[in-house]
């Protein structure tokens, strides 16, 4: 669980450099784009491999939110990919969500 905790945290700090240029209506870095997604969602099949092997140690509210932000990603690339604008509101419902996912995760994990 350590790992996963580490990989999303990485991904966080991607994260908040691919925001920063969303909100200020800039196109963000595609290297940046690709390590954020790639890393997140190897943490997120991770975390799926943990639920599915031991239900009882993963958080479904975390895991329920990390889904949602992944689907809010998947759809923030695709505007990316066609090189279209990048709703603002979308960026921030995934940052969200992701940022609640990670803290109930890390609330768990280490038992604060």
């Amino acid at each position: 669980m350590i790992t996963i905790v580490l990989l999303f945290a990485v991904a966080a700090v991607f994260g908040i450099s691919l925001i920063i240029p969303v909100l200020q209506g800039k196109t963000p870095a595609r290297g940046l784009v690709f390590a954020h997604g790639g890393i997140a969602a190897i943490a997120l099949v991770m975390l799926l491999l943990k639920f599915f092997d031991q239900p009882g140690n993963v958080p479904q509210l975390s895991l329920i939110l990390f889904v949602v932000a992944a689907l809010g990603g998947f759809v923030l690339f695709s505007n990316d990919l066609r090189k279209k604008v990048i709703p603002k509101p979308l960026a921030l419902v995934h940052a969200a969500a992701a940022v609640v996912a990670f803290l109930i995760l890390l609330f768990s994990v280490f038992n604060l």
